[in-house]
């Protein structure tokens, strides 16, 4: 297990649930539309909220940031030591730093010692497009290997300096590389870790690589705080975050829509009935505190026996669909009713 450390108010590592991240893409500067955008990501469930700090304008506004923020705000800083230390004392509740761009030790040691001093972490966040040129040379380019190395030795670099509330992340655009630098570094240190497969692409692909990138090392027990990263708006990573968890069974809360594939024997339109049945709960899967199993089922075969342990479903027949909780019918309605009807009785079972 992890350590823990603790950003604002959210544990990290340590046994505390995998937390979810996100970054604002608009101009960390302009306060209206960044703190717009952080409320955005708040409430679609974002638990930590990372901003670029390229110039001291984005630094310095932390401190009217925080005043209406309900998450824990990240300052991530490269290259410039001023930037980390002038976030620091804006109130950021988390520096992001690759301790091997900030440049000589001296820098380094001023942004450690003022974060211990703050009480906050230093994430230190290395990835294959930035590693060392020692690590490039050795290894003819990125590997995992090269991660993983060059995330230890930073973590050292603070630890030698007398810091050690730290976090790692070791990010690659390759799946695989990713997938065993973060293995590499799990087994060699206690950290918590930050996970997620940098540079992932739009919408389509992004999700692709991050539920195959992220979603294994969930379900090999690594990471402790996690960002998907899209090519799209921030809010669409947090959605997929929590679809994420809920799939690796890290998420107890929230609604877990199942649909069969269709076949031969559906006879009715199942494909539409469960895409208006999946917008309808979006909403439902974002706030809700119980744990429910919804089934849309084509047939017989694949209703009541194999998705018996649904809280409810509905399995399809000619032009009708049969509704059923747990196993045991419930009524019979026709297939225009079906998604209405299952809408419907997913907000009573939320109420009861």
């Amino acid at each position: 297990m992890t350590k823990q450390i603790t950003c604002g108010s959210v544990k990290i590592g340590g046994g505390a649930p995998v937390s979810i991240q996100s970054m604002t893409n608009v101009n960390t500067a302009d306060i209206p539309a960044a703190r717009s955008q952080i409320r955005q990501l708040e409430e679609a469930g974002c638990e930590i909220v990372r901003l670029a700090v390229p110039d001291m304008d984005a630094a310095e506004v932390f401190k009217e940031l925080k005043k209406t923020a309900k998450v824990p705000l990240v300052a991530d800083i490269h290259f410039d030591y001023r930037l980390a230390l002038a976030a620091i004392r804006a109130g950021a509740d988390k520096i992001r730093i690759n301790p091997g761009n900030i440049g000589e030790k001296e820098k380094v040691r001023q942004v450690a010692d003022a974060a211990k001093a703050a009480g906050i972490p230093i994430r230190v966040g290395v990835n294959s497009g930035s590693l060392e040129a020692d690590l490039l040379k050795r290894d003819h380019g990125p590997t995992a290997k090269g991660l993983a190395e060059s995330a230890l030795r930073n973590a050292e670099v603070l630890e030698d300096m007398g810091f050690s509330n730290i976090i790692l992340s070791l990010k690659s655009s390759n799946v695989k590389m990713n997938y065993d630098a973060y293995r590499m570094v799990a087994a060699q240190s206690d950290y918590p870790l930050h996970i997620g497969v940098t540079e992932a692409g739009t919408v389509s692909r992004g999700k692709i690589k991050s539920a195959v990138g992220i979603g294994a090392l969930l379900l090999a027990g690594i990471g402790d705080t996690m960002r998907v990263s899209l090519t799209a708006d921030p809010a669409e990573e947090v959605f997929f975050a929590k679809e994420l968890l809920l799939a690796a069974g890290l998420r107890e809360s929230g609604i877990d829509l199942v649909s069969c594939p269709t076949c031969g024997r559906t006879k009715v339109d199942l494909e539409s009935i469960a895409l208006e049945i999946e917008r309808a709960l979006d909403k439902y899967t974002e706030s809700s505190q119980k744990r429910l199993k919804v089934a849309v089922m084509g047939c017989a075969v694949n209703g009541p026996g194999e998705a018996k342990d649904a809280d409810l479903g509905v399995a399809c027949g000619d032009g009708k669909g049969i509704i059923f909780s747990r196993g045991n019918i419930i009524k019979t309605v026709s297939e225009s009713q079906i998604a209405r009807e299952m809408i419907r009785m997913v907000k009573d079972y939320e109420t009861i």
